[in-house]
């Protein structure tokens, strides 16, 4: 028996196998704890639910007894697993008392299941895959209903969910994020299916530009899916006779028209970071260049959105942190990176 059992998911949605493991926890310990993934991200076809919606999921689908004896915990993506353990751990810290016996539930079911071995000196309390549904066969058969259609769609895997989540999911399609999601749905469908004949799948090359002045960044509004209407920095996919450095030129004047001599932008740039997490874009493994600039105090560059850019704007950085849920995939983090907007909890 556990003092403490820890379960790890993001819930997209709430479905048979996460409560296998959930009872799981709650059988073999006093209390359980739910670090509930992906929190703070802007809404997209594989994180279409905030963290708090997920939570209900979660609770409505346990006696009220059960419920009593869990806590969930929310925490960041990071995009970098160290930052993210150190999250974690930090998390669960501040709910058990020193020198509690921790266990961590779950399965290896693939690559993604390696956080298990992340966690030195809690004990592996590994359960069986309870079936074969997973929570993208259920995003996928949602966001592929018709328009009225919803019910029909998620008929075959009803028997795989709790009829809370059903319950919220035929809700949740008449709210507006629905269809805005399933047209990122389609685009991304659409997108990857045009590259799966390669004989290999294709990692993409981007370039990115954080462009700081005056203590503020420039930040764009996403013109086009996949993000439509999220906040970005500037930046795009490498040309074939382009050097990252000329991409990133390029991107930064075709989104927002800067226009600043390369001599410039040459003794403003600070630093030069790839970001290459494995799930950091839905569009596929993409692996991004970002160009940090600082332009200190010049006076700031006249700017206008032009090409996918529907809106650019000079951000103070200090709001940075509370625009978190708005931001583009991992754009947040990006800024995090050269910024520092969150703590930084060791690791």
């Amino acid at each position: 028996m556990h003092d403490t059992a820890i379960l790890i998911g993001r819930f997209e949605p709430v479905h048979n196998g996460h409560l296998a493991l959930l009872r799981h926890a709650l059988a073999h310990a006093g209390q359980v704890i739910v670090i509930m993934g992906s929190a703070w991200q802007a809404r997209s076809p594989k994180n279409p639910f905030t963290w708090t919606e997920r939570e209900a999921m979660l609770r409505s689908a346990l006696p009220e007894a059960d419920r009593a004896r869990m806590t969930v915990l929310p925490v960041r993506d990071y995009y970098n697993e160290a930052r993210w353990v150190a999250a974690v751990r930090a998390a669960v810290q501040q709910h058990c008392a020193a020198g509690a016996r921790i266990g961590l539930v779950g399965h290896f079911k693939d690559a993604t299941s390696s956080y298990l071995r992340s966690f030195p000196g809690w004990d592996l309390m590994s359960v069986e895959r309870q079936g074969s549904i997973d929570a993208t066969a259920i995003r996928d058969a949602y966001f592929g209903a018709g328009p009225h259609d919803v019910a029909a769609a998620l008929a075959p895997l009803a028997d795989q969910m709790p009829a809370s989540t059903l319950a919220f999911l035929q809700a949740f399609a008449g709210q507006p994020h629905y269809p805005a999601l399933q047209e990122e749905w389609r685009m991304l469908r659409g997108y990857r299916a045009s590259w799966a004949a390669a004989p290999y799948p294709p990692v993409f090359v981007t370039v990115d530009a954080v462009l700081r002045c005056q203590n503020h960044v420039l930040l764009i509004r996403r013109g086009q899916a996949p993000g439509r209407g999220q906040l970005a920095v500037p930046g795009g996919f490498i040309e074939q006779r382009e050097t990252v450095w000329q991409s990133c030129l390029r991107e930064l004047l075709e989104e927002t028209h800067v226009q600043l001599p390369e001599s410039r932008m040459r003794s403003a740039l600070r630093a030069v970071t790839v970001f290459d997490h494995p799930d950091r874009s839905q569009r596929g493994r993409t692996i991004t260049h970002a160009h940090y600039f600082d332009l200190e105090g010049d006076a700031f560059p006249p700017v206008q959105a032009d090409d996918d850019a529907a809106e650019v704007q000079w951000v103070p950085v200090e709001r940075i942190g509370e625009l978190e849920e708005a931001f583009f995939e991992d754009h947040f983090h990006m800024l995090d990176h050269f910024l520092d907007i969150t703590p930084r909890m060791g690791g």
